[in-house]
């Protein structure tokens, strides 16, 4: 009995240790080692810092210990960190050797030791060590009463040194709160850039002493006021993200014509009347700021040295309130067509020798390199910036690809051969609601385009992107999140961290995990659910919400005019977010049935089925009083009537001819309904 009791205490002890493969680590570290045994957490867990850090590691500490105690409950003894060597006995032992810098090129590596009564995290600088602690935080370990860290060594540096996520404030403004809070959860996924996108056709969106006009006439009153912005860029500072502001010029221009419409390059011709005219007498056109999505032809004069002098004391007043060494300047989507048709900007192409509107927005961006080198900036801009003229100092920013009809990557390549440094957002747009594999898959290193070493070099990594046509604070966190995490993956892990299932499985955690940081994209999808159910039962929405994805691409918003930048996105489609959970659950048990058509496999197809025409029952009584239920019907009527019949096919029970049969299914394709699609199309198709 004896020997019994002790095989049976060594089978638990066994079966308690972690594997490598259990754990749910994003971005994966570049080596991992678990050993035998484990780290018990106590209430009496401490941290030092020793070495010489930026101060931003002591605000790093106390957040980790509140997050680590939020989760474990243990009520830790130790409060705020605020010097060094304040616990030279404390279990884990933090150094540094240097202070961090905020930017690109920095040593971000950093190495974890866990022994069985000691945690030890070296780390370059404190940017290293912050990264250190995320990890450390996402191997915390439970049983059934109590919480550990597996014994283990983990070295890790990124794979790219640009990892970057884009948020457009100009469409869709954005508040202070939801700027943090993704701050936060970049930091938590290691990533180090926030791009914001503070002007477009859709709004100006910073305070302006000098130059007031831009938040009086064209920011409907929702901008950042100058502090705020130092605010945040100081909140990012301690958390090591760099932001870098973006100010989209010569096209995407109607909120700065809106204030300055004598800067504008629409010709007048006069027919009689009266006109609105400048100190010159030259007619002005007037322009207003855009309700709707897509490209417009409100550019900037690159003619008018009024156009470089406002734009240079704009870059006067903005540059000061961000720190860091780059600064976006748009450049994207100019189509020319004010200037083809302005005879003064036709005449001054010919005057400098300009044969195509390229080459004129190539000496437009080339005015604004000084003004902005003089603040210590270097220039980046979207692809369409690059020239054979254009400074080698710039950046390019990659974004066109077969949307665009173009190769994937194809503009990245070009810049890296001609000697610009290069950032990849093409792929990594998560606003158009693609699949999180597409964008994990998605290198920024281009496989087979025979680059050097020195041209792989300049290819500084990548930048999710979101665009906010289509997005509000209330539903901003569920398209950034947690597909972003997957992003972060590809930019900071292995070349070879490539396994699809397995990120799946890792990211059910992290995106949970993600809350604690005040991200919204789990909870607010029910409040979106209770608006549409009238506050009755949303289980019948939430259903159809698993299997329900929203239509992807631009095929939403179909010539950027069925949805205004103040039409409502609180409707079912809003909820919805790609890689619906039961649509991926379906298509495993469709594979497993159709590989081996037990009665175990058979049934798991036919609770799905079963579920779905259940799920039509009660949405029709839910709409007796949710109108906003009413539009989903027809798409929950086809799913319903095509379980109903493919159940019957599972009994070889069906009498319907193989054309209506196939039409039911085809019907089940539909994208007409409430801005979604059913993502169990492609499987219901399958048990044909």
């Amino acid at each position: 009995m004896k020997y019994l009791f002790v095989l049976l205490f060594a089978g638990i002890t066994a079966g308690a240790q972690v594997q490598k493969e259990q754990l749910n680590l994003m971005p994966w570290p570049q080596s991992v080692v678990v050993n035998e045994g484990n780290f018990a957490l106590t209430k009496n867990f401490k941290v030092n810092i020793t070495g010489n850090p930026n101060p931003r590691i002591f605000g790093g500490v106390t957040r980790f210990l509140r997050r680590l105690d939020g989760r474990a409950g243990i009520f830790f003894e130790q409060g705020f960190v605020t010097k060094l060597n304040e616990v030279p006995n404390a279990e884990l032992q933090i150094n540094c050797t240097k202070s961090g810098k905020i930017g690109i090129y920095e040593d971000e590596s950093y190495h974890l030791d866990i022994t069985s009564n000691k945690i030890t995290l070296n780390a370059s600088s404190d940017l290293g060590a912050l990264h250190g602690l995320e990890t450390l935080l996402q191997l915390l370990q439970n049983n059934s009463h109590s919480f550990y860290f597996p014994t283990s060594k983990i070295s890790d540096f990124p794979r790219f040194t640009w990892r970057g996520l884009m948020i457009d404030v100009s469409r869709h403004f954005q508040p202070i709160d939801v700027i943090k809070r993704n701050i936060d959860a970049l930091a938590a996924m290691k990533m180090n850039v926030f791009h914001w996108h503070l002007v477009d056709d859709q709004g100006w969106r910073i305070e302006m002493k000098k130059h007031p006009k831009f938040i009086e006439l064209a920011s409907d009153g929702m901008y950042y006021t100058q502090e705020e912005i130092k605010n945040i860029v100081k909140y990012a500072d301690e958390r090591g993200i760099l932001i870098v502001p973006e100010i989209d010029v010569p096209g995407h221009g109607s909120a700065i014509l809106t204030a300055y419409p004598e800067i504008g390059s629409k010709a007048i011709t006069l027919t009689g009347g009266t006109s609105e005219k400048n100190i010159q007498g030259t007619a002005i056109a007037t322009y207003g700021v855009e309700r709707n999505a897509g490209i417009f032809s409100p550019t900037l004069d690159p003619s008018n040295p009024k156009t470089y002098q406002i734009l240079s004391e704009v870059f006067d007043e903005v540059c000061p309130l961000f720190p860091g060494a780059y600064f976006h300047i748009g450049g994207d989507e100019n189509e020319g067509k004010d200037w083809d048709a302005n005879p003064k900007i036709q005449e001054f192409k010919k005057k400098h020798n300009l044969k195509t509107n390229h080459e004129l927005q190539t000496y437009f961006t080339m005015q604004l390199a000084p003004m902005l080198k003089k603040h210590g900036k270097q220039l980046m801009g979207w692809e369409e910036i690059l020239t054979k003229n254009l400074s080698k100092e710039a950046i390019v920013h990659s974004w066109r690809g077969p949307n665009e009809g173009m190769a994937a990557g194809q503009s990245l390549v070009d810049a890296v051969k001609k000697g610009y440094k290069t950032v990849l957002s093409n792929g990594y747009y998560i606003d158009l609601m693609y699949p999180i594999a597409s964008h994990y898959l998605n290198d920024p290193m281009p496989k087979g385009a025979n680059l050097t070493a020195e041209e792989k070099a300049r290819i500084l990594g990548g930048e999710a992107t979101m665009w906010t046509e289509l997005v509000s604070p209330l539903t901003i966190d569920s398209r950034l999140w947690p597909r972003t995490a997957a992003i972060a993956e590809r930019l900071w892990s292995a070349e070879d961290v490539v396994d699809v299932e397995n990120m799946r499985k890792r990211l059910e955690t992290v995106s949970f995990r993600l809350e604690e940081l005040g991200i919204t994209h789990l909870r607010n999808k029910d409040v979106i659910l209770r608006n549409i159910a009238n506050n009755q039962d949303i289980k019948p929405l939430e259903e159809l919400l698993k299997v329900s994805e929203p239509l992807k691409g631009y095929t939403r918003n179909k010539g950027g005019t069925e949805y205004q930048m103040y039409s409502p996105l609180t409707l079912f489609a809003d909820a919805c977010g790609p890689d619906a959970k039961d649509a991926l659950a379906f298509d495993a048990a469709v594979a497993q049935y159709l590989a081996n058509k037990s009665a175990d496999n058979k049934a798991k197809v036919a609770g799905f089925l079963n579920k779905w025409i259940v799920v039509h029952k009660d949405l029709t009584s839910l709409s007796a009083n949710a109108p906003l239920v009413q539009p989903l019907l027809p798409l929950s009527k086809k799913l319903n009537d095509a379980s109903q019949e493919l159940l019957l096919v599972l009994d070889n029970k069906s009498t319907l001819k193989s054309d209506n049969l196939k039409k039911l299914i085809e019907d089940c394709n539909t994208k007409d309904h409430a801005d979604v699609e059913l993502a169990v199309y492609t499987s219901l198709k399958k048990l044909l």
